[in-house]
This record gives C-alpha cells, sequence and structure tokens, in this order.
C-alpha cells in the first residue's frame, strides 16, 4: 500500500530528531533559551538553514500594530516554537496558529521540553490564497 508522506516531512523528521536529542541531555527544567541555544547547535551540525527569532509586523488595515516573533524559521518553510511548560494547551496551538497565518506558511512544529518526555505537535495549515 502506498504511503503518503506529509508536506516536508522529511526537515519536520530532522528538527523533532534533534530536539529529542537536545530533551535525553537535559530534560526537563530549564527556561526555553537554553533549549533554543541547544536546537541551533544541533541545526548547525546538521547544516539545517534557520532563522532564530524571525519577526514579522502584524497589521490591522494596512496599519502596522505590532510584531510577533517565532522562534525558528527552518529551511523557510518550518515554523517551530519551542516552550518550557509542564502541559501544553489551547492558547500554544492558537499561538502557532496564528503564526502560521501572519507568516503564510503551512507547516509548524510545537516542541515542548517542560515534560518528562518530548512533546511535539505538528501543526498544517492551509493557506487561504484569496488573502
Amino acid at each position: 500500500m502506498y504511503k503518503q508522506r506529509l508536506k516536508h516531512s522529511d526537515i519536520t523528521e530532522k528538527i523533532i530528531g534533534c530536539a529529542m536529542k537536545v530533551h535525553s541531555h537535559f530534560g526537563m527544567g530549564f527556561q526555553e533559551a537554553i533549549y533554543q541555544r541547544c536546537m541551533q547547535i544541533e541545526f548547525d551540525k546538521l547544516k539545517l538553514t534557520y532563522q532564530y527569532e524571525a519577526e514579522i509586523p502584524i497589521l490591522y488595515d494596512n496599519i502596522e500594530v505590532g510584531t510577533r516573533r517565532i522562534d525558528f524559521l527552518v529551511e523557510n518553510v518550518i515554523l517551530v516554537e519551542l516552550k518550557a511548560v509542564k502541559e501544553l494547551d489551547d492558547s500554544h496551538f492558537n499561538q502557532i496558529l496564528n503564526y502560521l497565518t501572519i507568516f503564510k506558511l503551512e507547516v509548524g512544529l510545537l516542541l515542548n521540553f517542560g515534560e518528562k518526555s518530548l512533546k511535539f505537535k505538528r501543526i498544517i495549515h492551509t493557506i487561504n490564497k484569496d488573502h
């Protein structure tokens, strides 16, 4: 039977592998910034291109009303948000969906280092071409 590959799965698998390596080394209990720095080291080892804390303006009626930063934009196609919280909740999922919308991206990874084992969610966002 033919198994369809998920969009950008080759990249997301590498990112998740990096996160697993970092989590297995440190476990839970550190601040998000520590995990971010470790992820940069792992991305560099794999020669993944990334932007750290990529920023985009938030527009309302074509007027900038603020900005938002994401943790990583990997290979210009995967949005990666790191958390170090006890448990992921709806606000974390809503945050990444909003970021995918404003960055006009289809694939995001939500990685939580704050639990006993690494938790990750792959989020797919359908881009509305009309907006």
